[in-house]
């Protein structure tokens, strides 16, 4: 696709660049004669008021898979998708009142060193290798590649010089300045990610409006493609089997329903992906470690559930919009995937295409910025002081991780391309591996929590058994859709829990955990925000069933 930047829109996103990394450089500045301590480097010190712990969040989980795979997902199947967004809506509620919590009063870094307090040593060692493996050669290696993939599709960048250029902006500030310049950096990439996003959309729908406004062309929009629409529906929310077929991505079809499976949507394997990415997954919840109070995590958690409610309109309603566009001008768009880079090419002027340019890349740079912290966080306080220097300093450990965070990196620019670019459908393959391991991790967490029988052997072979029974599942049975199977996993893996953990001990566990009531109290704000969350699901649900 021929590039159609201008030099405003250049100018545009390079003070986009220099913005964002000098922040990061300034916040990460050391006063005279202080050094980072680790809970300096980890944790931001323990400073995060709210509303920073919610932008950073939503500036961490949104990337080049959201924009690029959401939009395409959205021209495809349609507003169905947006499932995925208002329901981690919901799940942060559940995050902010009882697992948070938990995390803060044991005072913990990292997921694994809680594995150890609840379990033993072997989970969590076990469960920091894995994550670290996940981290550098599926999280860091994806976002990387989707992300130079986009930026070729829409200026012509080579992917290895895309590749290069995002890891090199996530380094300038993240390496150097921990946890502390990830997060404050974050609160302006938001910023950009939200009001750039909204931009493309706001000029989307005033195409389809013929110049009109963007409240006019989500009406033509509702009127043609809504529940009634005259060219079909890409509003409905729960789809039915046999309804929908769509692009299999090697030149057949396939029935949208085995990924998004109707009614299973609301009460399955999503709540399993959701739960286990929200609750358990060390780069998202760090900011709620990060907070200055469990109160203010509390509140970040439920100001990043109203942006997630915000996303479908910025990252699903352009897919819809292209598919509106492109079925009437006769335009044949393959694969979905372009759907995006599509519209910003086609239908945003000079300028501003620098600014939703920018929102892009600031979603991709902030992810990686995210993840390159929380790898180095789980080497160092979970491998590197328990196994390799157990009397490193503070300082020492800084300085680790920084180390960890730049090999990381490296590792992730030179195993991206090999890894992904014979795949014909990256983001697939990528939500279909990281499936395999969600509920077993989702049952150690969710079970050791709340069930004081779990044994730390049960929890062994949780561990073990989860990716085998992902996969004799898979080709057991592959009618079943994706997310159920990830569900009756779920199921399985629970039972395999419950029944070693009864047969090993008839007592309560000695490490499970004792919980006053008082713990999960929350304050009012807490509670109007969450059930106006609820509402307006319940809401967006009704009129789009």
């Amino acid at each position: 696709m021929e590039t159609t930047f201008s030099f405003l829109d250049y100018a545009v996103f390079i003070l986009y660049g220099i913005v964002i990394i000098g922040v990061g450089l300034w916040v990460s500045r050391d006063k005279k004669g202080y050094k980072k301590n680790a809970n300096d480097y980890f944790l931001a010190s323990k400073s995060l008021p709210w509303w920073a712990v919610g932008a950073s969040l939503i500036a961490s989980n949104i990337s080049a898979e959201q924009f690029i795979g959401m939009s395409g997902s959205g021209f495809a199947i349609g507003m169905a998708i947006a499932s995925y967004e208002w329901m981690a809506a919901t799940t942060l509620i559940i995050v902010g009142k009882y697992f948070l919590p938990i995390f803060l009063e044991k005072k913990i870094f990292t997921m694994p060193q809680f594995l150890e307090i609840r379990y033993d040593g072997r989970v969590r060692t076990g469960l920091a290798l894995f994550w670290l493996v996940v981290y550098v050669f599926v999280n860091l290696t994806s976002v990387m590649y989707l992300g130079a993939l986009a930026m070729e599709t829409i200026i012509g960048i080579p992917i290895i010089y895309g590749m290069l250029g995002l890891a090199i902006f996530a380094a300038v500030y993240s390496i150097y300045g921990g946890l502390k310049a990830v997060a404050w950096t974050d609160v302006i990439q938001v910023i950009f990610l939200i009001g750039g996003g909204l931009v493309t959309t706001y000029f989307a729908l005033n195409a389809v409006s013929g110049g009109e406004g963007a409240y006019a062309g989500f009406c033509q929009l509702l009127d043609q493609l809504g529940p009634n629409g005259t060219l079909g529906n890409k509003f409905n929310m729960i789809l039915e089997k046999g309804e929908l077929f769509i692009n299999d991505g090697n030149g057949g079809v396939k029935d949208a329903y085995l990924d998004l499976p109707g009614i299973g949507v609301l009460v399955g394997g999503l709540w399993v992906a959701n739960l286990s990415y929200w609750g358990f997954n060390q780069y998202i919840i760090q900011r709620g470690l990060a907070a200055k109070s469990t109160r203010e995590a509390q509140k970040g958690m439920i100001f990043a559930g109203y942006l997630k409610i915000l996303i479908p309109l910025i990252v699903v309603v352009p897919g819809i919009v292209a598919y509106l566009l492109t079925t009437k001008a006769g335009v044949t768009l393959e694969p979905a995937d372009r759907a995006y880079p599509w519209l910003l090419q086609n239908f945003v002027p000079s300028g501003i295409k620098g600014l939703a340019f920018a929102a892009l890349v600031a979603a991709i740079v902030s992810s990686l910025a995210s993840m390159l912290n929380s790898t180095a966080t789980i080497f160092t306080k979970d491998i590197y002081i328990r196994y390799i220097d157990t009397k490193a300093s503070e300082n020492k450990q800084v300085k680790v991780g920084r180390i960890t965070a730049a090999v990381a990196l490296i590792i992730a620019v030179l195993a991206a391309r090999p890894l992904l670019a014979g795949l014909d459908q990256a983001f697939q393959f990528i939500q279909e591996f990281t499936g395999m391991i969600t509920p077993g991790i989702l049952v150690i967490f969710l079970i050791g929590m709340f069930w004081k029988r779990a044994t730390a052997n049960a929890a062994v072979w949780v561990a073990i058994l989860t990716i085998p029974l992902g996969f004799l599942f898979k080709f057991m049975f592959p009618g079943i859709p994706f997310l159920d199977r990830m569900g009756y996993v779920f199921l399985f893996l629970t039972l395999i829990l419950v029944v070693i953990s009864l047969i090993e001990s008839k007592t309560n566990d000695p490490k499970c955990f004792e919980f006053k009531k008082s713990l999960f109290h929350t304050k009012t704000a807490f509670n109007i925000g969450a059930i106006g969350i609820c509402f307006i699901l319940i809401f967006l649900y009704y009129i789009w069933w």
